[in-house]
């Protein structure tokens, strides 16, 4: 239980941290914030291991970096593609 609260926690502070270096406005609360930092989390994990032996820890400096990471790329390609152009 403890485990799944903080991969929770953990996806919501990468979410806040990667809307707050790409500015702008989101149409999405705290739970897709959280979804944003979770989903990011499998990206840096993903492109991680791919170019690493896969050796890290999820709360280090490369799982926290890569995290942000992931969820700032998806955030961009949120705002790339998710929207409606008028």
């Amino acid at each position: 239980m403890y485990t799944v609260i903080g991969f929770l926690v953990f996806g919501l502070v990468a979410g806040l941290v990667a809307r707050f270096l790409v500015p702008g406005r989101d149409p999405m609360g705290l739970i897709g914030t959280m979804v944003l930092g979770i989903v990011g989390s499998f990206v840096g994990g993903f492109v991680y291991n791919f170019f690493m032996d896969g050796s890290g820890d999820l709360l280090s400096t490369s799982g926290w970096i890569g995290s942000i990471a992931g969820a700032v790329v998806l955030l961009i390609l949120m705002r790339l593609f998710g929207r409606n152009r008028e």
